[in-house]
């Protein structure tokens, strides 16, 4: 079991991406159970890039409920059936990655944060085409989040499945 976390100074968000993934592998390799392996995955990211939020929101029914995070309080639950209603909603029923660089201009964004600016949403769809859960990270700064962070998160998300779904 890892118990630091090896974070390089000076190295660019791919390299510490690069460095982070390997570390999730050994963290969640010899743990069987979801949540304690999702809260670990938001530490390591909220420990790296020390974003505004970090954490999970899981399938219950036809909303997400919150799962472990780090950051300020957040919103419980968010509707995805029969209308999806934020960045989490639309990205569970689109079943796609959602990079949103300024979120007042996402219609129907969920300020569960008036501090947050950008936002990236990744959802695990498992092998029978169902959302299980979203990844979700929360900028207080406008552009936070790009083609490098979707390529690694997707990672992540990638591993969990392979893990637990």
């Amino acid at each position: 079991m890892v118990e630091t976390l090896h974070i390089p100074q000076d190295a660019s968000k791919e390299d510490l991406y690069k460095s982070l993934v390997v570390q999730i592998v050994a963290l969640i390799e010899h743990e069987n159970n979801l949540i304690a392996n999702l809260a670990n995955i938001a530490a390591v990211l909220d420990m790296t890039f020390g974003h505004l939020w970090t954490g999970f929101y899981l399938e219950d029914g036809d909303n997400l409920v919150l799962g472990p995070f780090q950051g300020p309080l957040a919103c419980t639950r968010i509707p995805v059936k029969p209308v999806p209603r934020g960045v989490c909603g639309a990205a569970a029923a689109e079943q796609k990655t959602m990079l949103v660089p300024d979120v007042d201009k996402f219609g129907g964004h969920i300020a569960c944060s008036s501090a947050s600016r950008s936002e990236i949403v990744v959802p695990l769809i498992d092998n029978s085409g169902k959302t299980r859960l979203v990844l979700d990270i929360d900028s207080s700064e406008l552009n936070s989040f790009n083609e490098i962070d979707q390529l690694y998160c997707e990672q992540i998300i990638q591993m969990i499945k392979d893990r637990h779904y």
